[in-house]
């Protein structure tokens, strides 16, 4: 008998035992289990996208050939966009849309180091014209000096420093000081010659730390720090009757989803490194009960097929990296931890089971929301702090809705909450509202100046509110069951083109024209001119919903 891995799917007995087990589940936490799906596009808005702005659903093999065509030609790419000498670029990924439009990300080096802040996107047409240019930065490097006055062990001092102040234990500099160009935010928009040092160790709840810290070079002081480990939660709700894709080898089964890129599912079994691959005898899965380790495990599993589904079949990416890899779900994380996080290192999600070790946070979208922490790493990759870091985050939360109405799972319908289910705050209430950010007591429903000061988990709140205002409208409204009230900061209606619409044009303008130093202004940008690409230019119904949202947070004026 063969011992190769064989796609499997859990067993009915686990899917009998699942519904009855969910059944007292939702009595005990009060759930209401409704049927129904997204909101339908609104009927006013009857445009329907322009297919030749889609992307093409590449393969592995096809990626990587167009990923070593740009490769060859980056020389050449470089000279046409008028870099110095000492530039040199770097391809980090290639979308190809169906019209034969490509989209080609590149990072940038100067005289050898790297260079931050300094990404960009290329689009070329079928005949390799160059159509467009979405700079980070459009700082000019040639003539800059690369001497640095302080010492690399001076910079790493000060990192460690800084992971101190925040309560970081086990501190140590996991990625000692590099030197790097600096063009984030500089004064006057200057090249500035920095040090980056990574400090790992654990963060105060015991989250693993990938604090950045930038040094200048010249006058030592600290230019930014950002976490790299990008948290997020999400509810506790079992799913179900749901089919797994797992392997088989000899007798054994493991958690091995073959058809989604071999994305495997760990049991961390309370610690925090290691860990063991999911398997048993007969390709059962828990009970649907946190206390069974298998259940989590399950749960993960799960969500990550639907979100590696949803992004495949909605928006033809294949994988995080859209190069067919899967990732790993690590589950039972620490003791107690009441969070989940996306790591770039491991490649990997990792769930806590929560206060009592009772509420696995291993639900639909808090897979989704992981996951898209990775996916924005590989795309726009906008940088984890002040407005970039709240549009990182907030993508997240926009793709983890996305992804629960996509499901269409009777026992988790999609809605515009956020961590409705695991009740960290004891009283019952959700962790975020897109509709009306600010019900949370922190979040922003709308942009002012301050927004970058703001802690990206609350500064998301601005990207929710216009998500949400472009999918759903303003107004009161029921959606699958939930009822939902948002306000405009113009007082000015807004009419919605529906949740499928308004997640082509995000995705659009996270794969094109996001970047690391994306902000608010050029967050509208980026959306508006994806709306026009996707739905027949400027006069759209669409175009129009797009400026209509922003201006509904404070962002830009309607048109």
């Amino acid at each position: 008998m063969s011992n190769s891995p064989t796609p499997r799917r859990r067993s009915a007995r686990r899917r009998t035992t699942a519904i009855g087990t969910f059944t007292a589940v939702a009595a005990l936490l009060g759930m209401a289990v409704q049927a129904g799906t997204a909101s339908a596009d609104n009927p006013a808005s009857g445009t329907k996208v322009d297919t030749g702005a889609l992307p093409m659903k590449l393969s592995p093999s096809q990626r990587a050939e167009l990923i070593r065509e740009a490769d060859t030609s980056t020389a050449a790419t470089a000279t046409t966009l008028g870099l110095s000498a000492k530039e040199k670029l770097v391809v980090r990924d290639v979308v190809k849309d169906r019209d034969g439009t490509t989209h080609t990300r590149y990072e940038r080096t100067y005289a050898g180091l790297p260079v931050l802040g300094g990404d960009m996107v290329v689009a070329t047409d079928k005949s390799g014209k160059v159509t467009d240019v979405n700079r980070a930065s459009k700082a000019k490097l040639a003539g800059t000096d690369t001497g640095a006055e302080v010492k690399p062990a001076a910079a790493e001092k000060q990192a460690l420093g800084a992971a101190k102040s925040e309560k970081s234990t086990k501190t140590k500099a996991s990625q000692e000081p590099r030197k790097v160009v600096w063009l984030v935010d500089t004064k006057g928009g200057a090249p500035v010659i920095a040090y980056e040092t990574v400090i790992g160790g654990l963060q105060k709840d015991g989250t693993p730390n990938e604090l950045h810290v930038i040094t200048d070079a010249a006058t030592g002081k600290k230019l930014r720090q950002w976490q790299a480990v990008h948290n997020g939660t999400g509810n506790t709700m079992y799913s179900g009757q749901v089919t797994l894709g797992t392997a088989q080898s000899g007798s054994q089964y493991t958690l091995s989803d073959t058809q989604r890129g071999n994305h495997r599912t760990y049991n961390l079994n309370r610690g925090t490194s290691g860990g063991t691959l999911f398997t048993g005898p007969d390709d059962v899965w828990g009970n649907g009960q946190p206390s069974n380790a298998e259940t989590a495990g399950a749960d993960a599993h799960y969500g990550a097929a639907l979100t590696w589904d949803y992004y495949k079949g909605v928006h033809g990416r294949n994988g995080i990296r859209n190069d067919g890899v899967g990732a790993t779900s690590r589950v039972h994380y620490g003791n107690n931890y009441s969070n989940a996080f996306w790591q770039n290192g491991c490649f990997c999600m990792t769930y806590g089971d929560g206060a009592g070790n009772a509420k696995p946070l291993t639900s639909i979208d808090v897979a989704a929301h992981e996951m898209t922490h990775g996916v924005t790493s590989a795309t726009g990759n906008m940088q984890y702090s002040r407005e970039p870091g709240g549009l990182n985050e907030a993508t997240s939360d926009i793709f983890a809705a996305a992804v629960e109405f996509n499901a269409k799972n009777p026992s988790d319908v999609g809605d515009y909450l956020v961590g409705e289910k695991i009740d960290i705050r004891g009283n019952g209430t959700p962790l975020r509202y897109m509709d009306k950010p600010s019900k949370d007591g922190r979040s922003l429903d709308n942009w002012s100046s301050s927004a970058g000061n703001v802690d990206v988990h609350y500064s998301s709140g601005i990207a929710n509110h216009f998500f949400y205002l472009l999918s759903e409208g303003s107004g009161k409204k029921v959606v699958n069951g939930v009822s939902y009230d948002s306000p405009t900061y113009d007082n000015k209606p807004v009419t919605g083109i529906g949740i499928d619409k308004a997640a082509k044009i995000w995705f659009r303008a996270l794969t094109t024209k996001f970047n690391t130093t994306t902000n608010y202004a050029a967050a509208r940008t980026g959306t508006l001119a994806a709306a026009s690409e996707l739905f027949g230019g400027t006069a759209s119904a669409e175009y129009k919903a797009v400026a209509n949202a922003w201006a509904a947070v404070n962002v830009g004026t309607r048109p």
